[in-house]
């Protein structure tokens, strides 16, 4: 079993989404961590919750026509 340091896994996914890409993640202490930096950073990210984990997906300030 592959075990990945949450913390690392945090910091790759809040690249994604400084970058306006996607980001998925399964496990509750990871989804945990991911929240708390996105509230600490004022990022706009829309969570969707699902069964099987989370998906942020930030959203751009900018309304479309």
């Amino acid at each position: 079993m592959l075990i990945m340091n949450h913390r690392r896994m945090r910091d790759e996914k809040m690249a994604q989404l400084k970058e306006g890409r996607t980001a998925y993640a399964e496990t509750h202490e990871l989804i945990r961590l991911i929240k708390r930096d996105i509230e600490r950073e004022h990022l706009h990210v829309y969570f969707d919750d699902t069964k099987t984990g989370c998906w942020f997906i930030p959203m751009s300030d900018k309304k479309s026509s």
